[in-house]
């Protein structure tokens, strides 16, 4: 009798351990939550960098590439190009 009850508190113990436990059924959970979070994260920054090399190699390679951003981003014009600015 009284091994039995040793016996069902000791299986008892060890499905709270197994379950609630350091690296137990609910921290295996969250840690697969964690990295799944973090692979998604790990595949945007590198399409961010494919994109980043794009430039880069379009930046040292293509003039009008580099014509164009200067034009857009930097406000710069050819010249001989009149420039004309409409004012409300």
């Amino acid at each position: 009798m009284k091994i039995g009850r040793y016996l069902i508190i000791f299986l008892l113990l060890m499905g709270l351990l197994i379950t609630f436990g350091n690296r137990g059924l609910i921290d295996n959970y969250l840690m697969s939550s964690k990295l799944a979070e973090l692979e998604a994260q790990n595949a945007k920054i590198t399409v961010e960098n494919n994109e980043l090399r794009r430039k880069i190699i379009m930046l040292r390679d293509d003039l009008s590439f580099v014509e164009h951003i200067a034009r857009s981003e930097l406000g710069m014009v050819k010249e001989g190009e009149f420039v004309y600015r409409l004012t409300n």
